[in-house]
C-alpha cells in the first residue's frame, strides 16, 4: 500500500529564475533572505541534502544526503499560488491569468454590486493589512464590500465579521466567481474577513479561496480515477475548485496543518495527502517578516523527524514550494518568480541530486509512476 504526502511551503522560493526580468522580480531569493535571519534553522533538511540544492549558496552542504533532491522551474507563465499548484500536479499555464492593475472593469463591479446587494469601495492594488485599515472604518459605516486586487490574478473580498455574516461573504464570493469567467477568469476569489475597531482591524483565520476549474485534468483527477485517495489539508480543496479529492481538511495555519498531516499519517489508505502550509506566504512572505518566515521555516524542520518516524516501508515523503515571495526584497511585496525546492525522503528513495528540472510537473509525473498510474499529463518522472 503506497502512501505519498506532498507538503507545500507556501511561498518558499530558492532563487531568481531565468526570465524574473519579466516579472519584475530581479534579485528575489527567500531563501536568502530568510537565512539571514538569527532564527533560520534547517538542520533536519540540511541531512537531507536541501543546501546541496543546485544554485543555493547558502547553508551547509552534506556529502551523504539521506533525501532525493532537485532544483524545480516553472513552465507556466505565472507565479500565483493556483498557477503553481496546477503545475504540481502536471497541469501547465503557458498562457497567465488576468491581472488588474488599475481595478476592475466597471462592468464587473456593476454587476457584482446588484447580484450581492452591496456597494463596493477601494477597486485598487492594495496590501491586505493595509487596506482594511484604511477602509475599513467606511465598510464598517456603509456595509459596502471592500474589493482589490494585487500583482496577482486575484479578486479580494474583504469584509468584518460583525458586518457581513462569514457565510455572506463567502456567498458573494461564489457569486463574484461566477461572474469573473472567460476573459475575466481570475485564478482565485478570495475571502479575506477581518474583525477589531478602527485603527486596529485585523484579518482573520475563516480565510476561504474560490479557484477557476482547472481546464483539464490534473494529478489529483487522475489519482481519484484509478480508485486511489486525494486526501487534501489546507487550502489544496480550494485551489483545485473541489475537484479530485476524496477527503480534505481545512486549517488554521501552520501548526494546525502539521497537526492534521501527523494525525492523517495514521490513516490506512492508499494514494497521496496533498498539503498546504500557507503561513509562510500569508503571514510573512507579504509581510516583509524576515524574521517570522524564518521561525515559521525553524518549526517545520523540527517537525520533520516525528513525521518520518511515521512513514511506512513503501511511502514517501516530498517537500516543495508553488511561488516565491522574498521577504527581503523590499522593493515588493508580492510573489516572486523563483525556483523552488524538491526533497524526498523514504526507504525506497534513492539519495542523491538529481539537477534543474525545467517545469513543476515533474513532481506530478514522479508521484504518479511511484503509484502505478501512467502519466498522461505534463512532465517527466525524476526518477
Amino acid at each position: 500500500m503506497k502512501r505519498v504526502f506532498l507538503v507545500v511551503l507556501d511561498s518558499f522560493g530558492i532563487g531568481e529564475e531565468p526570465d524574473a526580468n519579466l516579472f519584475g522580480d530581479v534579485g528575489t531569493n527567500t531563501l536568502r533572505s530568510v537565512s539571514k535571519s538569527p532564527y533560520f534553522k534547517f538542520d533536519n533538511m540540511q541531512k537531507l541534502g536541501f543546501f546541496n540544492i543546485d544554485g543555493i549558496e547558502v547553508g551547509e552542504k552534506t556529502d551523504t544526503p539521506t533525501g532525493a533532491f532537485a532544483r524545480m522551474q516553472e513552465a507556466s507563465m505565472g507565479k500565483d499560488t493556483t498557477t503553481g499548484h496546477w503545475e504540481i500536479a502536471g497541469l501547465t499555464s503557458p498562457k497567465p491569468f488576468p491581472t488588474y492593475p488599475n481595478g476592475f472593469p466597471e462592468e464587473i463591479l456593476k454587476e457584482f454590486e446588484a447580484k450581492t446587494g452591496r456597494g463596493v469601495i477601494c477597486n485598487k492594488t492594495y496590501s491586505g493589512t493595509v487596506v482594511i485599515n484604511d477602509y475599513g472604518d467606511e465598510h464598517v459605516k456603509t456595509g459596502k464590500w471592500i474589493v482589490y486586487t494585487s500583482a496577482d490574478s486575484v479578486f479580494q473580498i474583504a469584509a468584518h465579521e460583525d458586518v457581513v455574516p462569514l457565510e455572506e461573504l463567502y456567498e458573494a464570493c461564489r457569486i463574484a466567481r461566477e461572474i469573473l469567467q472567460g476573459e475575466h477568469g481570475v485564478g482565485r476569489v478570495i475571502a479575506r474577513p477581518f474583525t477589531g475597531s478602527s485603527g486596529n482591524y485585523t484579518r482573520t483565520t475563516n480565510r476561504h479561496d474560490f479557484s477557476l476549474v482547472p481546464p483539464k485534468d490534473t494529478m489529483l483527477d487522475v489519482i481519484k480515477a484509478s480508485g486511489m485517495e486525494v486526501l487534501s489539508v489546507g487550502k489544496i480543496y480550494d485551489i483545485f475548485a473541489h475537484r479530485g479529492t476524496t477527503d480534505q481538511v481545512f486549517t488554521k495555519g501552520n501548526t494546525d496543518g502539521m497537526n492534521r498531516l501527523s494525525e492523517w499519517m495514521d490513516r490506512d489508505f492508499e494514494g497521496l495527502c496533498f498539503v498546504n502550509l500557507v503561513d509562510f506566504d500569508m503571514l510573512y512572505g507579504h509581510r516583509n517578516d524576515v524574521d517570522g518566515y524564518a521561525k515559521a521555516l525553524a518549526e517545520f524542520d523540527g517537525r520533520l523527524p516525528e513525521f518520518f518516524a511515521k512513514l511506512r516501508d513503501d511511502d514517501i515523503f516530498l517537500i516543495t514550494a508553488d511561488h516565491g515571495c522574498d521577504p527581503g526584497f523590499v522593493q515588493s511585496t508580492d510573489h516572486s518568480r523563483e525556483y523552488i525546492p524538491l526533497v524526498a525522503y523514504g526507504k525506497n528513495i534513492t539519495p542523491g541530486n538529481f539537477g534543474t528540472r525545467h517545469t513543476f510537473a515533474d513532481i506530478s509525473a514522479t508521484i504518479l509512476k511511484y503509484l502505478g498510474i501512467e502519466n498522461t499529463l505534463d512532465g517527466t518522472a525524476i526518477w
